[in-house]
């Protein structure tokens, strides 16, 4: 007979364990909510309250830590450097196509390296706070439950579904967004797939944010970032990626495509 809450082994299924988890967030985040009133909650106590939900439900389940986060050690360290070499590729590649054709050229901005500071910090509690949201504990009990291709992509809709509100203000590049965007999702998933380890992905996100919008001056997700150049564009919006950055780009959606590809037929573990 079938148990709605305890799968063959006894085990409690991984949809409530799913619930759980969004409830012990929602509990850790409303006070919170409430305290900064009208304020947006800053986005490293974001990642705190994340990281924090998540080490009080594998707590529940009696797991470590280190089932989600891969195993602290040298090696994480060195999947992270991967990680954030394939990020800063992702966005050094499209860029360099666009200065080939003519459509962008740089100059140093105001703040100049000043500016690359505040990304870094800014840059890396979003690539925490994401990753451990969407390749986490959820996505996790995803695999284990339905298998990685449903897991990956129900996190993608999410992924993209969280930047709904950029992706209505992309307007007419909003579908090319978009899809970069679902496939960038794809990208981190297949990260911690091949590695079961968050430090890749990780890695990939910070970089290709930092170096998209704290270096190249580009914006991020179309949020307007202050860099370290200044670019200046010409060409059609495709081509440019207009307001919303690379990511709204026919060259960035390419480069993506090419890494996605490549991520998920590399042999590793």
């Amino acid at each position: 007979m079938f148990n709605v809450l305890k799968n063959a082994a006894g085990r409690l299924r991984n949809g409530w364990w799913i619930a759980i988890f969004f409830v012990v967030l929602a509990a850790l985040l409303f006070p919170l909510i409430l305290l900064s009133g009208q304020q947006a909650v800053p986005i490293w106590a974001q990642a705190l309250i994340i990281l924090f939900a998540t080490v009080i439900c594998q707590a529940l389940r009696r797991k470590p830590l280190a089932e989600v986060t891969g195993a602290l050690n040298a090696t994480w360290l060195i999947q992270v450097a991967l990680g954030a070499a394939i990020g800063a590729l992702l966005m050094l590649a499209p860029a360099f196509v666009l200065l080939l054709t003519g459509a962008a050229r740089w100059s140093m901005s105001e703040q100049g390296a000043a500016a690359l500071l505040p990304a870094v910090t800014l840059m890396a509690a979003v690539a925490i706070a994401e990753e451990f949201l969407f390749r986490g504990f959820i996505f996790q009990r995803l695999i284990d439950g339905l298998g990685q291709w449903w897991a990956q992509l129900i996190i993608g809709g999410l992924f993209v579904l969280t930047h709904s509100t950029a992706l209505e203000g992309a307007g007419a590049l909003g579908y090319l967004a978009g899809l970069n965007i679902f496939v960038a999702s794809l990208m981190f998933g297949f990260g911690f797939i091949k590695t079961r380890s968050l430090a890749m992905p990780i890695g990939i996100h910070f970089a290709a944010n930092f170096v998209q919008g704290g270096v190249l001056g580009f914006g991020v997700s179309g949020n307007d970032e202050q860099g370290l150049l200044t670019p200046t564009l010409t060409g059609p919006d495709w081509l440019i990626g207009a307001a919303f950055g690379l990511e709204a780009s026919l060259p960035g959606l390419i480069c993506v495509i090419a890494i996605t590809v490549a991520l998920w037929r590399w042999r590793s573990v």
